[in-house]
């Protein structure tokens, strides 16, 4: 495959979505149409007189510092009114009556949460006055409206020992377990790929696979907000665990900034008991940040952008080729926003984020050149185009177009820049320029082969003890790896209120639609691996002496046998309809989303002479594997709250949701073994002898009937501001899981000995004749007979907010059991596992029978976290995080214990990976606790300058806990934890703001 000397891995479409976006974005500006979007939080309330009779026709002002222009609205006949779709931060309310008096309120609105305020008018007390200003009002923040919510703004996240990435804030999500994962999102009542994540209201997963990107940092962030269960039918919540949501800074009337360096040395770093990777914590880090925001119109047009650079450097050791090349990881974040107001009842945001990571020398192999290193590249991209318009006192539009791509590639960091084809010659003159040669070694009384290897050793291996020799391996990393997501989507809403006498009902319709893709190609460096068998092998001929063989990925030839890019596309609609209700000291909610997913594979083409598929096999070709119709997701939405006094409310609520992630566009797909390697055969000196049979493709049938994945959820709770800044709440909620698919052989329910009432039938009776029309594995995807999940919580939330100080404490005991672990599918699971498409119900020892049922490994039965801060009156503030939970469930794998079986069947598979020998859940890792600190001290000057001085320090205690067990009893290290909670390690700080 030729490509340029500088291999980037990143596609065309990155630079044709940032020109489309970006006159996208300058004609929004000057072209500004009536648009809405739902990164934004609302003011409720009613306003009566001193014997609760309602007051309509009172004029209601917000200005906010986030709000280029005022927004108005005037009460109903009720009393009642609705500040709509106003962006986060901080507010006053000023109430206009009829006799010329005002009261004025302050508040914060959080994002994609509600704020009540509800005011008394005392005629008699406004007399001969025409305002009061009022601070200490009863301010009620969104405290459930029977769902169970949590908002954190950025002075609490700068005040804590967070962490620099948008993942690091999952750690103050209550009841969410704490994980250092860096692949896998945390558990929190459905699995580690069940979670969204929102970044500026995008969906930033990978799609395909629902895991977070690597990309998104926190610096930005403005307010988070997190939904974890009791959902509505706003807001097209599908997610089968919580939904993280957040919003970025945004310019004001007043210019501000800041500058900031932080710091974390190797010698600031403790030393790691053990685990795969020890050399991580060997590394320099660095994070930069700048940002400025301010007004371009004032009133009208605000701008904020930033830059953020963190870096990472480490020292490799040499291995017995010598000296190895240094890990280095940079990345380069730029992100600007735009927020325009041409109306006071029109709000327009426009945003760009680019993000561009490379990554050197990640690994060598210990016998490997320097040249054989390996690095990574990606890029992010992240556009959006969103703003609100108020139609009317009641009626409100929201829409919100996005663009999310992001390109990733492993590439060697020595690239062979030379195309590869049929009939093409390996130069054997310089083999460390044709791709990753293997150096042969000795082999005992094979006189001809040693005579033929010895040059090879000689000019291509390791000195050992001053003789050179073989085993080793030198030229560059043999495979270039890309796979790059993207994902469209486009949302429309309409809100509307109606007063009914002493009822109102705030309806909300809403239209999404959305198109994940994944390309995916695999290349070889060069010849890629190529071996020296020195004609001990011959050829497919039975005579012709085979000297190298070459193993290429097929998707590296070029010419006439050019294999195409695998393409995966999912094509996603959602509609959701929703009524609040509200009646007096009862609020009823009622909603439905309806949802329809389209799956497409590459493979297949139309075909009417093929009557039983209607397909034939074509690589290449875009065809529609799968529907789910809009009648087969239907997820109602019900929750009542009954507010029983002014401060405290209990709540109820059923919610189901089909969660949205799926791997199989491409895990079925007839294409997916294009992305295979081949063997190419050539003589003494290098000349084309033979090479393999491609790889046919090898897709996957659906069974009929099946119903999609569902999560039913029940949720009871209870909320208190109980005084002086206090907040107590406490829930009980079960979620239970069911109809899961997974690819499976057709024959499971035959012949791997199934229990009781599971049919004894093939999943798809005609699989021979479809397979003998258009080819196909003899797996299937199917709806695995029984597959469930149950999660059982409980929990109790305190929020303490006074001047100087805030406190966040939660305990949560739950538990979380079943026989279907998307989280415990592999060896190595901190990963992009597939969904739909894993090791779950592959083969004998691995169906949902075979001892699947318990504990799953997200459980953890009891967790306490704590985290706060302090204002010290000479301008410092401590922070601090504390964390406890109980370990992560394990049991043995053991093929053997399916040995007979195995044997019966025809089967000699030695692998012990997901068999597992005893229930699930059966044993547990250690329980694990973490204290965090920090501390920041401010030295301001002239007045709106500030120099800040900060040092964060993690694992106060250092509790390097051990998880990760190595289950496999045949396998050395049984019962080992393969990883180990970070060490100990110190951050420093510098910021200058103004």
């Amino acid at each position: 495959m030729l490509m340029p000397a500088k291999f980037t891995g990143i596609s065309n479409a990155t630079v044709r979505h940032s020109v489309a976006w970006l006159a996208l974005l300058l004609a929004s500006i000057f072209f500004s149409a009536p648009v809405a979007a739902q990164q934004t939080g609302e003011i409720i309330g009613a306003v009566t007189d001193n014997s609760g009779q309602p007051i309509g026709g009172v004029a209601v002002e917000a200005s906010g510092n986030t709000l280029p222009q005022n927004r108005t609205t005037t009460t109903a006949t009720n009393g009642r009114y609705r500040l709509p779709l106003l962006p986060p931060g901080s507010y006053e309310i000023r109430y206009r009556f009829s006799d010329g008096s005002e009261r004025v309120r302050t508040t914060n609105v959080l994002l994609q949460q509600q704020t009540e305020i509800n005011v008394i008018f005392d005629a008699a007390a406004t007399t001969g006055m025409e305002e009061i200003v009022v601070t200490a009002s009863q301010v009620l923040a969104d405290t459930g409206q029977a769902s169970l919510k949590n908002s954190i703004d950025s002075t609490t996240v700068d005040a804590l020992p967070v962490g620099q990435e948008y993942r690091d804030l999952q750690k103050l999500i209550p009841g969410v377990q704490y994980t250092e994962d860096s692949v896998r999102g945390p558990s929190a009542g459905g699995n580690g790929q069940d979670n969204m994540y929102q970044f500026d209201g995008v969906d930033v997963s990978l799609p395909l696979f629902g895991t977070l990107s690597a990309e998104p940092s926190s610096h930005d962030i403005a307010q988070v907000s997190i939904v974890r269960g009791g959902a509505k039918a706003i807001g097209f919540n599908r997610s089968g665990g919580f939904l993280m949501n957040t919003v970025s800074k945004s310019g004001t009337d007043e210019f501000h900034g800041e500058i900031s360096y932080q710091a974390q040395t190797a010698d600031m770093t403790g030393d790691r008991k053990t685990g795969d990777n020890p050399e991580e914590f060997d590394t320099d880090k660095t994070w930069t940040t700048l940002s400025i925001g301010g007004p371009i119109l004032r009133d009208r047009l605000y701008f904020y952008t930033s830059y953020y650079r963190p870096t990472e450097d480490r020292s490799n050791s040499a291995n017995a080729y010598g000296p190895v090349p240094d890990y280095d990881s940079t990345r380069d974040e730029y992100f600007a926003k735009l927020t325009f107001s041409p109306t006071d009842n029109i709000l327009l945001d426009g945003s760009y984020r680019t993000s561009d990571r490379e990554i050197n020398n990640r690994s060598t192999d210990e016998f490997g050149a320097a040249s054989t290193a390996v690095g990574d590249e990606a890029t992010l991209d992240i556009a959006i185009l969103e703003g609100s318009w108020i139609v009317s006192d009641a009626g409100s539009l929201n829409f919100k177009y996005t663009d999310f791509q992001n390109d990733t590639a492993a590439r060697p960091d020595t690239i062979f820049d030379f195309p590869i084809a049929v009939g093409d010659s390996l130069n054997v003159g310089a083999l460390d320029t044709q791709g990753n040669f293997i150096v042969p070694t000795p082999i005992a009384g094979e006189t001809a082969y040693n005579a033929f290897i010895q040059p090879l050793i000689d000019q291509y291996g390791y000195s050992a003890n001053g003789v050179q020799t073989g085993g080793g391996n030198v030229g560059g990393a043999s495979t270039i790896d890309e796979q790059n997501f993207g994902r469209t989507s486009f949302e429309i809403g309409y809100d509307h209120t109606l007063y009914w006498g002493g009822v109102t009902h705030d309806l909300h319709v809403g239209y999404q639609w959305q198109e994940l893709n994944e390309e995916l190609i695999r290349t070889s460096n060069g010849w890629g691996i190529i071996t020296a068998p020195g004609g001990r092998v011959l050829g497919t001929d039975g005579v012709t002496p085979i000297y190298y063989i070459a193993s290429i990925d097929q998707q590296s030839l070029s010419g006439a046998n050019t294999v195409p890019a695998i393409n995966s596309e999912v094509e996603m609609q959602s509609f959701e309809i929703n009524d609040t209700i509200m009646v007096g000291d009862w609020t009823y909610n009622v909603g439905i989303l309806f949802s329809n997913d389209v799956l497409y594979g590459q493979g297949l083409a139309k075909d009417s002479s093929n009557p039983l598929t209607g397909f034939r096999q074509e690589p290449g070709s875009k065809y529609k594997m799968y529907e789910v119709d809009w009648s087969d997701m239907i997820q109602p939405r019900l929750g009542v709250n009954w507010d029983y006094s002014d401060t405290s409310s209990v709540y109820f609520n059923y919610a189901k949701y089909n969660p949205a992630a799926s791997s199989l566009a491409r895990a079925a797909s007839w294409d997916r073994n294009l992305r295979s390697t081949i063997e190419v055969g050539f003589d003494a000196n290098g000349d084309f002898v033979q090479i393999d049979p491609f790889d046919s493709s090898s897709g996957k049938w659906f069974q009929d009937g099946m119903e999609p994945r569902s999560i039913d959820e029940f949720l009871v709770g209870w909320t208190s501001d109980i005084a002086n800044g206090l907040t107590l709440r406490a829930h009980v909620r079960y979620r239970e899981g069911k109809h899961f698919w997974e690819d499976t052989n057709n024959n499971a329910r035959v012949d791997f000995n199934p229990p009781a009432g599971i049919p004894r039938t093939l999943y798809i009776p005609n699989l021979d004749d479809i397979r003998a029309e258009i080819g196909g594995s003899s797996f299937v995807v199917a709806e695995l007979d029984g597959g469930y999940t149950k999660y059982y919580e409980a929990g109790l939330e305190a929020e303490w907010i006074l001047d100087s100080l805030y406190l966040n404490a939660s305990y949560t005991w739950s538990h979380y059991y079943g026989n279907f672990d998307q989280d415990n599918s592999t060896t190595e699971n901190d990963d992009n596992i597939f969904i739909g498409s894993s090791n779950i119900a592959d083969d004998i020892g691995r169906q949902l029978w075979d001892f699947r049922s318990g504990n799953l490994r997200g459980d953890r039965r009891h967790q306490l976290k704590m985290y706060g801060y302090y204002d010290f009156n000479w301008n410092g503030r401590a922070g601090a995080y504390l964390v406890y939970q109980s370990g992560q469930p394990w049991e043995a794998w053991d093929v053997e214990y399916y040995r007979a079986q195995l044997t019966a069947y025809g089967s000699g598979s030695t692998s012990d990976t997901t068999r597992y020998a005893e229930p699930a859940g059966s044993r547990t890792t250690s329980s694990h606790w973490q204290l965090d600190l920090n501390y920041t001290h401010n030295f301001r000057f002239f007045s709106d300058n500030n120099l800040q001085l900060r040092a964060d320090l993690y694992n106060v205690f250092d509790n390097q806990t051990g998880y990760n067990i190595q289950s496999k009893v045949n396998s050395a290290g049984f019962g080992e934890p393969r990883d180990f909670f970070d060490p100990r390690r110190l951050q420093l700080a510098i910021k200058f703001q103004f």
